[in-house]
């Protein structure tokens, strides 16, 4: 799984970084643990990193779901 974060150009480091982590499910008391910050600090940098806009998009492969079995894409390619 890959997660990219479209306008983190616009995000400070620790923005992206609560962002991260918020879009991967954590909540924000354990991501108050692993950035040692408050809870606050935490909602503070996800409002501004929600007023600056940006959208986040997960990349799964479909082999991962299991949508593409390798014997049928060889198959595709002979043919």
């Amino acid at each position: 799984m890959k997660i990219e974060i479209r306008g983190a150009q616009n995000l400070s480091f620790r923005e992206k970084q609560v962002v991260t982590l918020k879009e991967t499910g954590k909540p924000a008391a354990e991501i108050a643990r692993l950035l040692k910050m408050s809870v606050s600090s935490v909602a503070t940098l996800y409002g501004r990193a929600r007023a600056k806009g940006y959208e986040t998009v997960i990349v799964i492969p479909g082999e991962a779901l299991g949508l593409y079995d390798a014997e049928v894409d060889e198959d595709a390619e002979e043919q």
